[in-house]
């Protein structure tokens, strides 16, 4: 836990120390560092998001198919399915990313 602090700090530390540069040269282009911003969170927060979700979804489709061979062509039909439905959230962040992109 105390690693994760440490890690969430430093994050907010890197964020913070650029708009706090942007403000001391006037502000000129700090008006593009939120849809820029929003943009790297919005498909990096989609990514680890589906990442961790296909990891569980493989992980437990496999255990069930090594549990049950028998079941392993309804368990695979379903595990495509849900790869689908999982990187379709993907596919949005990668578009909400690009609309934040077009306002820069």
């Amino acid at each position: 836990m105390k690693k994760f602090i440490q890690v969430a700090l430093w994050t907010l530390v890197a964020v913070v120390l650029p708009a706090t540069a942007f403000a001391a040269e006037g502000g000129g282009e700090a008006s593009s560092l939120g849809p820029a911003l929003g943009a790297g969170l919005a498909i990096g927060l989609a990514g680890l998001g589906c990442g961790i979700g296909q990891g569980l979804t493989a992980g437990n489709t496999t255990a069930g198919i090594a549990r049950n061979p028998g079941s392993a062509g309804s368990m695979f039909v379903n595990y495509i399915l849900g790869m689908v439905l999982i990187e379709s959230i993907a596919i949005y962040g990668l578009v909400i990313a690009f609309q934040l992109v077009g306002k820069i």
